[in-house]
Parts: structure tokens; sequence; C-alpha cells
């Protein structure tokens, strides 16, 4: 299947894997990129820019398809030596960015002097339209069912993903809901040239996080994830646990008083307890509703092969079939 996507970064399918916080590690972003999709390496999950660049050589290792290395830019007094990082992503050879959290314009100028292609992700129309004024290459159109941060618009994909195609020039994939052929036909027909997946990687073979991630993934349903910090207006979807409980209690007994240090037993250093120790109740953790959509653990290649396989019988056969000879033959009039 050729997409803009496909063509933009070299890839065989129009599926990316999101960056995701100790998820995004070699061994799954170079399965993904072996399987014909676009791998991403999260980068601030390595502690240091120079261990980036071993993560980096690590999955160069692996693969010799493109991968790329995810920049989440953080509202923090103490912000990563952003600089350093792109540094070692540039000399690492990678020439594919997922830029997410704050707008990466400062940083444009050395990205693109290195002759990296800059997929960014956004939660609205708005947003999208400025990654494309600020010279990004392409965006990731996050809807409300996504794990991690939806923004505080609550637009789901069913509006944001034509509203994008309405309003954009550049490419743009969809993220948020996405487990199958199903969501890949789906936003392609509402104008993304691809999607981008990251709770239904998590529970796949190769993905380096503890067996009871993956087993909590599939016994879960659409109806078990959370909203929290919305008070904060810092919104995080994430699937329920002890520790979520008894955030949203915090939040409750304290009201619009609510600050960030009320809540840091339940939202800091909680990735490596949840991904690493298997430690469920820890806290809370990114995931999005597609946790109902999700009902094995396959090897990276054996899903992408599914959804690609099954992507085709629903075009040729499901859809294709809705139309008669006639109306085949008939030409197709634009829709202004």
């Amino acid at each position: 299947m050729k997409t803009a996507i496909t063509e933009m970064f070299g890839i065989e399918h129009p599926i990316i894997q999101g960056g995701m916080h100790y998820v995004g590690f070699a061994e799954l972003a170079a399965a993904v990129s072996n399987a014909g999709g676009l791998g991403i390496i999260t980068g601030l999950t390595q502690k240091t820019p120079e261990l980036l660049a071993k993560e980096i050589a690590r999955c160069h290792d692996m693969t010799d398809k493109p991968f790329g290395v995810n920049l989440t830019f953080l509202p923090t007094f103490s912000a990563p030596p952003y600089p350093e990082y792109i540094a070692s992503i540039r000399e690492g050879g990678i020439k594919i960015v997922e830029t997410a959290g704050r707008s990466p314009e400062q940083y444009m100028p050395a990205l693109k002097a290195a002759g990296i292609k800059v997929i960014h992700k956004c939660t609205s129309v708005r947003h999208s339209l400025k990654a494309e004024q600020i010279g990004c290459d392409a965006v990731s159109v996050d809807g409300f069912e996504c794990g991690g941060h939806p923004g505080e618009d609550d637009m789901p994909n069913m509006i944001l993903l034509p509203r994008a195609d309405e309003e954009l020039k550049i490419p743009f994939v969809a993220s948020g809901g996405m487990a199958d052929a199903r969501s890949l036909v789906a936003v392609l027909s509402m104008g993304a040239a691809g999607m981008n997946m990251g709770t239904r990687f998590i529970a796949t073979k190769e993905a380096p996080v503890h067996d009871n991630v993956k087993k909590a993934l599939v016994a879960a349903s659409e109806l078990d994830t959370r909203l929290v910090m919305r008070s904060l207006r810092n919104t995080e979807r994430v699937l329920n646990n002890a520790g979520v409980a008894r955030l949203l209690e915090i939040e409750r007994e304290k009201g619009r008083a609510l600050k960030i240090e009320d809540i840091h037993d339940q939202v800091a250093g909680v990735y490596p307890k949840v991904m690493i120790d298997g430690e469920m109740d820890a806290g809370a953790w990114s995931c999005g509703m597609v946790a109902g959509l999700i009902h094995d653990i396959p090897t990276v290649k054996e899903l992408i092969d599914r959804i690609m396989a099954e992507a085709d019988r629903i075009i040729r056969g499901r859809l294709m079939g809705f139309l008669d000879d006639a109306e085949r033959k008939a030409p197709i009039r634009a829709v202004s």
C-alpha cells in the first residue's frame, strides 16, 4: 500500500509505532521497521544523549530499515539537554523524528539542517496548522480516544480527522483508537495517510515490557481507562488500577485546590515500576481506549501482516461489494 506517508518515510506499510515511555526501545522499534512499518525509539526514556546514541546504534544492529526517534518537549524548569539529544540523533544517522508535547519550533532549524523529516503529534486542528506553518513535514493527529495526553478539547477522531483533512496541506496519520485493519481503512477514508499505534504495540511479543502489562491490556475493556489531572489541564488517559483510584480520590478531595505535588506518588517514577517490574497498581500509566480491541499478543510481524491483509479484504471485498458494476464505471464527482 502506497500513501504519502509510506513515500515520505520510505516504508512499506502506512503504520507507525508511536513513541512510548519505557516501551520504545530498540527491540520494538526494530521489529516494527523489519515488518514494514516505522519503528520509533523513545528519546527521553534514555536518560542521557550518550545513552540515546547507544540505543540508536543498537537498533541499527537489528534492522537496516528506516526507524525514527521520538523527542517530547516537556514544560519543565529543568529541561533536558535537547540540543545534545538532537546531536545524538543526527550523528546516529536518523532521518525521521516524531516530536510531541510543546511545539518543536525552537529546534526545527537544527532538525531541518540535518535533513530530518519531522512528524509532530497534535490533538487539535489549530496545533496541526501551527506545525505545518513552522515546517513540520507531517503530523500525527491524536483523537480523544488516545492513551497519554489527548489535549483539552475532548475531540474524537470521527470529527478531528475529517477536519484535519479539510485544513491541512501536509500529510497526516491518525492516532488514538488504532488497533487493526478496520482502524486503518477507516482513517484512510477520512483523509489520513496512515495510522500511528501505541497501546496496541505494547501487546506484542517483542515489546520489552513485563508480561503483566501485556496481560492487563488483553484483559481490559474499552471501559477500563480513566482521565486524570483534568483540573491541572494536563489531562492524561491511563489504565485504571489501585494507584489510579487513589489518584482520583485525591483529586476529588482537593477539588480546584489540587496541585501536582498532591499526586506525586501516583504519577512520578511509575513507568519503570509498571513496565519493568510489572507492578500493575503502581499508579498512572498511559493506555488508550483501544485496549478494548486488544485480544491477543502476536509478534509484531504477525500483527502488521494481519492488518494489511485484512485491510485489503475490507477494501476489495466489503467496500467494493457495496458498489454495483454500473456505479463502479460511473465517474466520481468531487463533493464541494
